[in-house]
């Protein structure tokens, strides 16, 4: 059935519109219990992350089930914050990239086809993204075109899988059926791989996220992924990462070391290609986004409903005081209306 609007209805060019939103699904996680990688794959998130994390973490989590799978709890949120549209997105929990090829299968289809049932409940309001199991490069092309024919408008993925960088050249079909789709692909990753150094007062998270989306981003660009794919549409969660901030680093590296050069541009060149949200909890980091990103490229993201997130996203873009007013519209909703081509 679907959950009746709440709001006086709003055209793409005035929306709010949230790309960073996450849905949790019960079926995924039923469909992952009791296989043997679950144990190792939960074990090596519990020495990432630390037990006091995990002491917090997991009431937080139980505390917003309500928000993350009830479609009408999640518009009142939505209203009070004053959001229009939600793009939606699979709890990056499950992932399971452990998973063999016929588990990834099951996963993909259950994140797709449940993300799918869930946006469909308030269809004015809601969009969807899937996944794919970034640990099978050679299944991601099926999982995306699976992703698509739910109506969804691209698919989520981590930062890295197993033994996998973005840059891997296994990737390289994905890459082009995403450009040939006009899929969005959101970044958004899940875990860091310096492990047992963050696993005290959440530097997994704090100092792990904006690591591992510096790391993803660098990838991509380096290695000349978005050079072979200038028309890729992604989205990378939590501003980038420390990377649009340091990027002259990378250009300056790139200009002193020959072997820097899998890209045929000075890195910082292919921040204008991408895009970014907003959600970098500080007025001054997101002001720099938008200058070294352009103000076309950064779109709204709260990472609802989680604590690391902000049930004020619009009021965190205005903090930024300085901005233009068209500026501050285009990235209240206008980049994302474009991106994903409402009407």
């Amino acid at each position: 059935m679907t959950a009746p609007d709440t709001r006086e209805a709003v055209t793409p060019a005035t929306a709010t519109i949230d790309v960073h939103a996450h849905v949790l699904l019960p079926q995924v996680e039923n469909a992952v219990a009791g296989h043997p990688g679950l144990a190792a794959a939960r074990s090596l998130d519990a020495r990432r992350n630390g037990p006091d994390a995990l002491a917090v973490s997991g009431p937080m989590v139980r505390d917003r089930i309500p928000l993350l799978t009830d479609v009408k709890a999640r518009l009142t949120a939505m209203d009070a914050s004053g959001v229009d549209v939600q793009l939606v997105s699979p709890s990056p929990s499950h992932y399971h990239y452990w998973a063999d090829e016929d588990l990834a299968r099951t996963v993909w289809e259950l994140a797709n086809t449940g993300t799918a049932a869930h946006v469909a409940q308030a269809p004015e309001r809601l969009l969807g993204l899937g996944l794919v199991p970034l640990q099978h490069p050679a299944l991601a092309v099926e999982a995306l075109d699976h992703a698509l024919a739910q109506g969804l408008l691209g698919v989520e993925i981590s930062s890295h899988a197993p033994g996998l960088e973005l840059s891997d050249p296994a990737y390289a079909p994905f890459w082009t059926r995403v450009e040939d789709t006009g899929a969005v692909l959101f970044l958004h990753p899940f875990g860091c791989t310096l492990d047992e150094r963050l696993d005290r007062w959440y530097l997994s998270n704090t100092v792990g996220q904006p690591t591992e989306n510096a790391v993803a981003l660098s990838h991509l660009i380096f290695s000349g992924v978005l050079d072979r794919h200038p028309g890729l549409k992604v989205i990378a969660a939590h501003g980038g990462g420390y990377l649009p901030t340091h990027i002259g680093r990378s250009d300056h590296a790139w200009r002193a070391r020959p072997d820097t050069r899998g890209c045929a541009l000075e890195p910082s060149s292919y921040l204008k290609r991408l895009y970014f949200d907003s959600l970098v909890h500080d007025p001054h980091v997101l002001r720099e986004l938008i200058r070294v990103a352009g103000p076309d490229r950064v779109l709204l993201g709260s990472d609802f409903p989680f604590d690391m997130g902000t049930q004020d996203p619009v009021g965190a873009l205005r903090a930024a005081t300085d901005l233009p007013d068209h500026h501050f519209h285009a990235v209240r909703g206008g980049n994302a209306a474009a991106l994903l081509r409402l009407s």
